[in-house]
């Protein structure tokens, strides 16, 4: 008796997924205003898996037309892979249009005055070295309590350290945490993390921090070419060439606001 060898298997797994918030449900201005900001971008998402996130219009009463809109992304490179968010009728409205429900994440957000400082290069490889990353904990005294209004100090995000050259067409995820290149970073190589990322090098590609919506994470660069810059869903193409005063220079990037601000970094 021959033994059938499996054809399939099905494990647990962690992707990136880029998230597209809907603000409206009016299709109109929402495929008008993305055929604006993805001719700046012709060639960023190939094919990219993108979730559509509903909290925004949760709300509305209002449907959207999900089979419109993902023929709409498919042509521009933007593949709709399901939704996040949104009230039962939109959800159940997606699945009848194809798509799959992803499970709401807890929002990463910190406060920038809660953020762990920021480590140099050296350090950083001292940390990724460690089993196991130390947090921060509140320590109470039995006479006296805790400060309720206190608010909680997050523990320390683990640190991905990447020290060979970033290739072109190579796409680097920090989950959960920060990311630290200590190489060049070539044009057409994509960082991504949910904090902070450092680049001790030449960086030409494109970087993408506070990948879940932490709209307090920076990217801190030691020679600014960067094709694409993005924090927490803004990003800044520069079809125009980098401006002169950061170009080729260390920088760091921050969000004002919904602004993107790049500001040179003086000793």
């Amino acid at each position: 008796m021959s033994i059938e060898v499996p054809a399939f298997k099905i494990k647990t797994g962690t992707l990136p997924v880029l998230q597209l918030h809907i603000l409206t449900t009016d299709m109109a201005q929402l495929k008008e205003q993305l055929t604006l900001r993805l001719r700046l971008t012709p060639d960023f998402f190939a094919s990219t898996p993108i979730a559509l996130e509903l909290s925004a219009i949760a709300e509305s009463g209002a449907g959207l037309n999900y089979a419109e809109l993902a023929a709409f992304m498919l042509e521009h490179g933007m593949c709709a892979a399901g939704v996040v968010g949104g009230s039962a009728e939109q959800r159940a409205a997606a699945v009848q249009a194809g798509l799959g429900l992803f499970t709401e994440a807890p929002a990463r957000n910190i406060p920038k005055r809660e953020l762990v400082p920021a480590v140099t290069a050296s350090q950083a490889v001292e940390l990724h070295e460690q089993p196991e990353l130390p947090g921060f904990s509140a320590v109470e005294s039995e006479n006296q309590p805790a400060d309720p209004a206190m608010p909680e100090i997050p523990p320390a995000r683990p640190t991905m350290v990447i020290d060979r050259p970033v290739r072109t067409g190579q796409r680097i995820y920090a989950e959960g945490g920060n990311l630290v290149v200590l190489a060049i970073v070539n044009a057409g190589a994509e960082l991504i993390a949910d904090g902070d990322i450092h680049v001790y090098a030449p960086m030409r590609g494109k970087a993408i921090a506070g990948a879940q919506g932490n709209e307090a994470a920076r990217i801190f660069v030691q020679g600014m070419e960067a094709e694409l810059l993005s924090i927490a869903g803004c990003f800044k193409v520069f079809e125009d060439g980098i401006p002169e005063n950061v170009r080729g220079k260390p920088a760091q990037v921050h969000l004002e606001g919904s602004r993107l601000l790049i500001q040179p970094l003086t000793h």
